[in-house]
């Protein structure tokens, strides 16, 4: 199936992954700035498109869940209604069940939010689970 929109998951630039987003007026809060908890909706918004780009799908993960486990974050300046920003995720370590990813949301290359995100791989349970090696040779 080919996609009507190819680059709607955003693009590959190098090891990082690039999600264009614009602020719409829902994003904003009553003082017209990006409110703080949309940022998290970017970034996860880049971590699934990330995945996606890679050839991993959530609807096809058996019995699996990728979950935020920590998320440190650093809001340095604020987004406006119409801005076109950019999410960016990159891969920073692998081990076990846990991925570590550093993500920013940036417009015209000004770091507005940074993220160090730790995600970890559960089953229906709750469980950690090893990242499968069909999983982990994709991240490489």
């Amino acid at each position: 199936m080919t996609e009507a929109w190819p680059d709607i998951a955003g693009r590959m630039r190098g090891g990082t992954h690039v999600l264009p987003v614009r602020v719409y007026f829902e994003d904003t809060d009553f003082g017209g700035v990006v409110y703080h908890a949309n940022y998290l909706k970017f970034c996860e918004r880049g971590r699934s498109d990330w995945l996606r780009l890679l050839g991993i799908h959530h609807h096809r993960l058996t019995d699996l869940v990728f979950v935020v486990r920590h998320m440190t974050c650093d809001f340095r300046k604020p987004a406006r209604i119409d801005d076109l920003l950019e999410v960016e995720t990159k891969l920073v370590a692998m081990a076990g069940a846990r991925i570590e990813l550093a993500q920013e949301v940036r417009r015209e290359g000004e770091t507005l939010f940074a993220a160090a995100v730790t995600v970890a791989l559960v089953d229906g349970e709750g469980r950690l689970r090893r990242i499968p090696l069909s999983i982990s040779a994709s991240f490489k």
